[in-house]
């Protein structure tokens, strides 16, 4: 037989109880959970952290059920609580160091603290409620610990709603402290990383400007090493500054040197054409008023700015949209560079000058007053070695022509002392020769100067051509302790401009007679022919027994004003080294220190093809 089994009521009842209790901690968990979520949520939707700690406190007091909630950060240095978040009707900053009041002790003991009545604790300063007209009762109030277990601050709530705090509501809180010490990490780390980020962003931005900066004034420095003209390089860096800073319009203005005025040697843009050459005074418009005051400004609202040519820009029929001008300073203020209508990239619209664009556009101005300096300096340089060229040439045309003078004053003395015509004839001829020598030796300098190529190529008989250069270098080394020897071993005929040749052995033999020792010397010239590279050619050789050539000329023995002598012009040898082009022939030089120097120069011996060639041949038989 089965018995009726029925419900026992008590058990019902402690069934009922403890569903009771599990229920309430499921809402409290509930309730917990809810506030972590929407803390992390908060995290997430990237909340600054005093949005952040506000969304805490007003979960807490509400999850707590209290009046009101204080959450205290510890400083960086560990000596005070500075409350961020004070809830209530008015808001209160409130600053305690570590040990001080209730919170501080919390702080310094890391223990959570449940006081009833807040007027019986001594831990507690009622001078807040005094300030406030506030009135605590109950405190509770716990360590906020991170995950390392690190204090961080107190959570601290106030005059909960129906009696005191109880050791759940301790618990409660402790695991709140918890939760809002992470997430308070947290968001200071993620918005650490955010700071971070940002000053790495702005470090590139301002990396990226430097960048452009550099590359900027590279592109500058290139185009000035380059050496074109100052108008050319003017107008090369105007459209890089351009196009650097993004600009449609742009100008160059130079002060001038007569007058104080200020002349568009560079344009670009609409109304470049019109622009260029004008001129303004010093003191208008923004140009005009960054030269007088030496000081770049920007402009972005021309139109309401009193210093702006108004009347000018509308004469010209394309009024700016904004601006930007530098002065170029280098040792004096030479005038200015203006920039108008700033477009964004890519974009059509206008756009502010900023000031990293006048940052830039004052460097572009140092190099353009840079290129200025050096354009006039190299310019007075060009004009004084310029100067110095005519008088140096002037000097070697001086100096060669002793000879020939020489020769005729000592055949003009001869002819006033013999009455045979026949002699005098004689006489007068050399002195014709003499005269021709000296005509032919100023246009030989005259072409070198002027880069100019004219042989007039002859039939030679080389018998007569080399007494004429001994009359020639016997004169020219009268009153030297110098023993002149010519040998010449070849003797007929050979095709070469007559007036050219004898100047370069001429120079020759004077390079050589003045490398001699003072106690004596010794100069040889010869002449011979030789086969060189399947041609007939010509050898004229000077050779002498000086020291040598000097170290620092070799390499540069034939270039113009080259010369290690105080006295000598440096023409000599680059005038030889000419004529031997001229003629399609070579020149040689072996030089032992010492032991003396020979110069070997091989010309071509028959008669020069004319075809296409500015030589001609004397048939007179000369």
């Amino acid at each position: 037989m089965v018995k009726d089994a029925s419900p026992n009521p008590a058990s019902q009842k402690i069934s009922s109880k403890r569903l009771a209790e599990l229920e309430s901690r499921l809402t409290t968990e509930l309730k917990k959970s809810a506030l972590v979520r929407d803390v992390l949520r908060a995290l997430s939707a990237g909340l600054g952290l005093d949005e952040l700690l506000g969304l805490i406190m007003e979960k807490v007091t509400l999850l707590m059920e209290a009046d009101r909630s204080t959450l205290y950060l510890l400083s960086d240095d560990r000596t005070k609580l500075w409350s961020k978040v004070f809830q209530g009707d008015d808001f209160f900053e409130i600053r305690l160091a570590v040990g001080e009041g209730v919170a501080g002790w919390v702080a310094e003991s890391g223990e959570i603290v449940n006081i009833p009545d807040a007027y019986n604790d001594q831990r507690f300063q009622p001078a807040v409620d005094s300030r406030s007209g506030y009135r605590t009762q109950s405190i509770l109030c716990a360590p906020m610990r991170n995950n390392q277990g690190d204090i961080v601050g107190v959570l601290q709530v106030l005059n909960k709603k129906g009696g005191p705090f109880t050791k759940d509501d301790e618990e409660l809180l402790l695991a709140l402290a918890g939760q809002a010490a992470v997430a308070i990490e947290n968001a200071k780390l993620y918005h650490s990383v955010v700071k971070k980020n940002v000053e790495l962003f702005h470090a590139k931005e301002q990396l990226q400007q430097k960048t452009n900066e550099l590359n900027v004034l590279f592109e500058i420095e290139k185009l000035m090493s380059a050496d074109f003209d100052l108008d050319h390089l003017l107008a090369r860096i105007l459209d890089q500054a351009m196009a650097a800073i993004g600009t449609e319009a742009g100008s160059i203005a130079l002060r001038r040197t007569e007058s104080d005025e200020l002349e568009f040697r560079t344009t670009a843009g609409p109304a470049s054409e019109q622009i260029l050459g004008r001129t303004l005074p010093v003191g208008d418009g923004i140009v005009g008023w960054v030269v007088a005051h030496d000081e770049p400004i920007v402009v972005n609202q021309p139109r309401h700015d009193a210093r702006h040519a108004s009347a000018f820009a509308k004469e010209l029929g394309v009024p700016p949209h904004n601006l930007a001008c530098a002065p170029l300073r280098g040792n004096e203020i030479f005038g200015a560079i203006e920039l108008m209508d700033k477009r964004d990239p890519g974009d059509s619209q206008v756009s502010d000058f900023g000031e990293n664009d006048l940052r830039l556009l004052v460097l572009i101005a140092g190099q353009i007053a840079k290129a200025i300096q050096l354009s006039r300096e190299r310019s007075a340089r060009s004009k004084q070695e310029r100067l110095a060229s005519i008088g140096q040439m002037l000097a070697s045309v001086l100096h060669d022509l002793k000879t020939p003078m020489t020769i005729i004053s000592g055949y003009a003395q001869l002819m006033a002392q013999i009455e045979d015509s026949s002699q005098r004839e004689v006489y007068v001829s050399q002195i014709l020769r003499q005269f021709d020598f000296m005509s032919g030796m100023t246009r030989e300098v005259l072409s070198f100067a002027r880069g100019e190529t004219e042989v007039l190529s002859r039939r030679i008989y080389m018998q007569r051509f080399l007494d004429d250069l001994v009359t020639q270098l016997n004169h020219a080394l009268a009153g030297r302790n110098i023993s002149l020897k010519v040998d010449g071993q070849y003797k007929g005929i050979a095709y070469f401009d007559e007036q050219k040749i004898m100047r370069m052995l001429h120079n020759l033999a004077r390079n050589a007679a003045d490398a001699v020792p003072d106690e004596g010397g010794i100069l040889q010239v010869t002449a011979r022919d030789t086969e060189r590279n399947g041609r007939n050619m010509l050898v004229f050789e000077v050779a002498d027994n000086g020291p040598g050539i000097p170290p620092e000329l070799e390499g540069h023995l034939f270039e113009m004003f080259a010369t290690a002598k105080q006295s000598g012009t440096g023409l000599g040898l680059a005038i030889v080294k000419k004529i031997v082009d001229e003629h399609k022939g070579e020149i040689e030089y072996e030089s032992r220190p010492g032991e003396g120097t020979r110069f070997t120069v091989y010309l071509p011996r028959e008669r020069p093809d004319t075809a296409g060639d500015s030589s001609v041949e004397d048939t007179t038989g000369h």
